[in-house]
C-alpha cells in the first residue's frame, strides 16, 4: 500500500469516527422562558399558590409561540411541572399533535440527558424558568445568558453541535 492509499484509508477510517458522533447531536433545541403568568395581584393568582396559570396575554404569547414554531419540524416537547410552562407548551404541542413531557424544574441534568438519549437528532423545544433556561443552553454548549425576571419574549435557537446560539424576541 502506498503512502497516499494509507492516508486516504486513515482519513476515511476518521470521518467514520467521526460521523456517529455528529448523528447523535439534536439538530436544534428552541428554548423559551414560560409565557406570563396570571398577576400576582389578581384575585385569582392568589389561589394558585406558586403554580399560576397564564395570563390572557401569557395565553396569547403561547399562540403566538405555536404559530412561529408550528413548520420548525419539531418532533418533543419538554416542560416543568409547572401549569405556566405546560400552557406555554399547549398550543404547540396541539398544532403538532405532541405530548409534551413534564420533568422537574430542578433537573436540568436529566432534562439535558434525556433529550440528548431519547431524541438525537430531532428538533425539539424546552419551555422553562428565568432560572433554568440559562442552565439549559449552557448545558447544550452555548455561552451564559441571563433571563430577566420580567422577560418573557426571548426564543432561543441553540444548534448544540457547535453552540451557536441566536435569541430573537417574539
Amino acid at each position: 500500500m502506498t503512502h497516499r492509499q494509507r492516508l486516504t484509508v486513515a482519513a476515511l477510517a476518521a470521518v467514520w469516527l467521526v460521523l456517529p458522533a455528529a448523528a447523535l447531536a439534536q439538530k436544534l433545541v428552541f428554548v423559551v422562558r414560560h409565557a406570563e403568568r396570571a398577576d400576582a395581584n389578581s384575585s385569582t393568582a392568589s389561589t394558585m399558590g406558586t403554580d399560576p396559570l397564564l395570563s390572557v396575554l401569557g395565553e396569547a404569547r403561547a399562540a403566538k409561540l405555536a404559530s412561529m414554531l408550528a413548520d420548525s419540524g419539531i418532533k418533543a416537547i419538554f416542560s416543568t411541572e409547572y401549569k405556566r410552562t405546560q400552557d406555554t407548551a399547549k398550543p404547540l404541542a396541539a398544532k403538532l399533535g405532541l405530548t409534551p413531557q413534564s420533568l422537574p424544574a430542578s433537573d436540568t441534568a436529566g432534562l439535558v440527558a434525556k433529550i440528548k438519549t431519547a431524541h438525537s437528532g430531532d428538533v425539539v423545544l424546552v419551555v422553562g424558568h428565568s432560572n433554568t433556561v440559562p442552565a439549559v443552553l449552557k448545558a447544550f454548549g452555548g455561552p451564559d445568558v441571563t433571563v430577566g425576571d420580567n422577560e418573557y419574549d426571548s426564543l432561543f435557537i441553540i444548534v448544540p453541535a457547535t453552540g451557536a446560539m441566536t435569541r430573537i424576541r417574539y
